[in-house]
């Protein structure tokens, strides 16, 4: 397959699939004679992996952990569960964070009449020196 295949049937983009060799996420594709990447069903399936665990927001640090552990058939389940368990942590973290920002966002809105006066209860919240604390 060459990379604009396995691009179509992974859903990764080739910009993405070559980054990832570049980086020793995936291997180096075989070349073809004509200079052409060449790529099999073992490439798509780890695409696939890759694809999968980016949308569940993993860093690539821990897609190439998870890429070890996958391969690793003597692997401890617990190794993976904790990587999991770290993500979804994080996750709630941002989740959290973003709820408090629309939550200002929403109440600077509403306090604003919305009307032809100049002053903007949106942008005096924004000039306010309070800031929102980051791992609220």
């Amino acid at each position: 397959m060459k990379i604009g295949q396995i691009s179509s049937a992974s859903g990764v983009s080739q910009r993405m699939i070559r980054h990832y060799e570049k980086i020793g996420l995936i291997p180096q594709a075989v070349r073809r004679e004509s200079g052409y990447r060449d790529y099999d069903e073992r490439d798509l399936h780890t695409l696939h992996f890759i694809g999968r665990a980016r949308d569940l927001g993993f860093p690539i640090e821990d897609i190439r952990q998870l890429l070890q552990l996958w391969h690793d058939r003597s692997r401890s389940s617990a190794d993976v569960k904790a990587l999991a368990l770290t993500r979804a942590e994080e996750l709630g973290r941002k989740a959290r964070q973003l709820e408090q920002m629309r939550a200002t966002l929403q109440g600077l809105a509403d306090a604003c009449s919305g009307d032809d006066r100049p002053d903007c209860p949106i942008l005096a919240g924004l000039e306010s020196e309070e800031r929102t604390p980051k791992g609220a």
